[in-house]
C-alpha cells in the first residue's frame, strides 16, 4: 500500500483504486489507471494511460508500457464476470496496445505469464494462456485461449494461434504464420495454415546448444518429417536418438502429451 515517499513516484493524474496494493518502488505514469485488486512487486514501472485490472498480480522489474490493457475481462461470451485472475512473473516488457486478459472457470481461471518475456506491440494473450519464460512475441502475433507458449519460443509478427495450440520449447513462428495445431520443440513453421520448415538451428545456436546436439535434433526432424516414417516409427526412431542425445526427450514427452496432432 501507499507508503512515506510513495507519491513521489505516482503521477498526480494516474487513478489508483484504494483496493490496489502497490510496492513502494512501483512507478505510474500519467492517467494510468490501477483497478482494485491489482498486487504490483518492486521495481515495476507503468507507463502513461495503461490500464490495469484485476484481480491480477505483477512481480517484480516489469515494463508496461503506454497504452497496454492488461489484465482485462476475457473476451469469451460464457464469461460472467467471475473472479479469475492474470499473474505475471519478473522482468517482462508488455508493449503499447498489447493486450493480456485474465483466465475463466471453464479452465482453471487464471493466465499465468512467466519471466523475461517480451510482448510487442498490438500482441494479445487471450484467457487462460501459459507463457514460459524468455518467449517473445513480435508484432500483432495473437494467441487464442488456452494456447500454451513454452520457455524460448518466439512469434514472428502477425502470427496467429488457435485456441488450445501448444508452442514447444525453442520453437519458431515465422511471420504471418497461422497455427492450429501443436508445434513441437526445436521446429520452425511458417506459411497459412503452417507447414515445418525445418528447425530453429540459429536460435539454439544462441542458447549455447553444441554443433553435436543441434545435428541430432536435424536427424530427428528429418526423421518425424522427411523420412517417410509411419508416426509411431519416427518416434521409435527419434526414441532411439535419444538415448546419446538427452534434450530429445522433450521432444517426445511434447509429443506424447499432444492432444491435437502436431503440424505436418
Amino acid at each position: 500500500m501507499y507508503r512515506a515517499g510513495f507519491q513521489r513516484l505516482i503521477h498526480p493524474t494516474a487513478i489508483i483504486d484504494a483496493g490496489a496494493e502497490l510496492d513502494s518502488n512501483v512507478t505510474v505514469g500519467p492517467f494510468a489507471v490501477i483497478d482494485a485488486g491489482v498486487q504490483i512487486d518492486a521495481g515495476t514501472r507503468i507507463g502513461p494511460h495503461a490500464v490495469l485490472r484485476g484481480p491480477m498480480r505483477i512481480g517484480r522489474d516489469n515494463r508496461i508500457f503506454q497504452f497496454a490493457s492488461v489484465g482485462e475481462d476475457p473476451q469469451d461470451k460464457k464469461y460472467a464476470g467471475e473472479p479469475t485472475r492474470l499473474e505475471i512473473g519478473d522482468r517482462n516488457q508488455i508493449r503499447e496496445f498489447a493486450t493480456l486478459h485474465r483466465g475463466t472457470i471453464q479452465d482453471q481461471g487464471v493466465t499465468r505469464i512467466g519471466n523475461d518475456n517480451l510482448f510487442m506491440a498490438y500482441t494479445h494473450v487471450a484467457h487462460d494462456c501459459r507463457i514460459g519464460d524468455h518467449v517473445i512475441m513480435a508484432n500483432a502475433a495473437s494467441l487464442g485461449g488456452h494456447v500454451e507458449v513454452q520457455d524460448w519460443a518466439i512469434l514472428g509478427g502477425f502470427t496467429i494461434v488457435h485456441q488450445f495450440c501448444r508452442l514447444g520449447t525453442h520453437g519458431f513462428c515465422a511471420m504471418g504464420s497461422v497455427l492450429s495445431k501443436d508445434l513441437p520443440p526445436y521446429v520452425m513453421i511458417g506459411g497459412h495454415p503452417a507447414e515445418p520448415r525445418g528447425i530453429n538451428s540459429e536460435g539454439l545456436r544462441r542458447r549455447s546448444f553444441s554443433e553435436e546436439c543441434i545435428q541430432a535434433i536435424k536427424r530427428a526432424y528429418r526423421a518425424l518429417y522427411m523420412a517417410n516414417l509411419k508416426h509411431a516409427e519416427a518416434i521409435e526412431r527419434i526414441r532411439e536418438m535419444a538415448e546419446t542425445t538427452p534434450e530429445l526427450t522433450i521432444l517426445l514427452d511434447f509429443i506424447a502429451e499432444t492432444n491435437r496432432s502436431i503440424v505436418r
